[in-house]
């Protein structure tokens, strides 16, 4: 019979011999890093096991990023244009409001014309009438829509509501015959009055006298005057002006920045003022 002693001593001694070789490695890494090779070594050999193991969740990814239903893509397409549009008619003010501080008013005045609210809406109809030039929105009574409110587009005025039902309103035209709207130069602050002139693509400014220093190329804004406008934004640009000696008026036509005849989404304006007022 073989003694089991010496089966259990050999067994001990293999235990503390590579327990010595560890502790040798442990401290030569730690002292001289020179297991920094074998270490890199094993990180590339183990790569291929991380790649493995991610699988899933890169297939999750994917399937969030390219599987998306189309009604999802729809709804974040349409509430990104909405803000879009929103974002850009509060920036229409800002040529105006530049002009104003460095004509007249300081930080804080300037400062008060951006507190416009909007809301925005659609348009479902246009008049058939060729004469008169109204559009329907789809937005109501319901809504907070009221008579004399501002209507933008993702450019400039377009009319004001004339026709207020429970869930649509009726819009008219800054060109059309009946309509007209107190302006201001953006260069240089002088007032006067756009009219339509029944077409989309012109108003014309009345009561101009030939001297005054207006050009080809000016910008138009709302001035306020008359409180049925909010102030700053853009109505027209002058597209001609005409000067007759003969003639104490100039005769200037003004193409609309809106697009009057392409906007479908638009932007319903609540003043301060109209806000105030329908708190009271």
């Amino acid at each position: 019979m073989k003694p089991l002693f010496v089966k259990e001593s050999r067994l001990g001694l293999r235990i503390v011999l590579t327990l010595l070789v560890v502790a040798g490695l442990i401290v030569a890494d730690l002292r001289f890093n020179s297991l920094d090779r074998t270490r890199a070594l094993l990180d590339t050999l183990v790569t291929p096991v991380y790649w493995v193991a991610d699988i899933p969740s890169r297939l999750s990814e994917w399937q969030q990023t390219h599987l998306v239903s189309r009604s999802v893509l729809q709804e974040e397409s349409e509430r990104l244009r909405r803000e879009n549009l929103i974002l850009e008619g509060r920036t229409q003010q800002m040529a105006s409001l530049q002009a104003e501080n460095i004509r007249l008013r300081g930080l804080l005045n300037s400062a008060a014309l951006l507190r416009d609210d909007v809301v925005v809406a659609e348009l479902i109809g246009v008049s058939p009438d060729p004469v008169r030039q109204q559009v329907v929105i789809n937005k109501g009574a319901r809504d907070g829509v009221y008579l004399g409110q501002a209507l933008i587009d993702a450019d400039g005025l377009m009319g004001q509501v004339v026709e207020v039902a429970e869930f649509t309103s009726r819009v008219l035209l800054i060109t059309d015959l009946t309509h007209s709207v107190p302006v201001q130069i953006n260069r240089n602050g002088v007032r006067a009055i756009a009219e339509g002139n029944g077409t989309l693509s012109a108003l014309e400014i009345h009561h101009v006298a030939a001297t005054t220093d207006i050009r080809e190329g000016d910008l138009l804004v709302t001035s306020g005057l008359g409180g049925r406008f909010p102030v700053g934004y853009p109505v027209a640009v002058v597209s001609a002006v005409e000067r007759d000696p003969g003639q104490t008026f100039a005769r200037i036509l003004a193409q609309p920045t809106a697009a009057l005849d392409r906007s479908r989404h638009v932007l319903l304006v609540f003043t301060v003022a109209s806000t105030a007022d329908e708190a009271q």
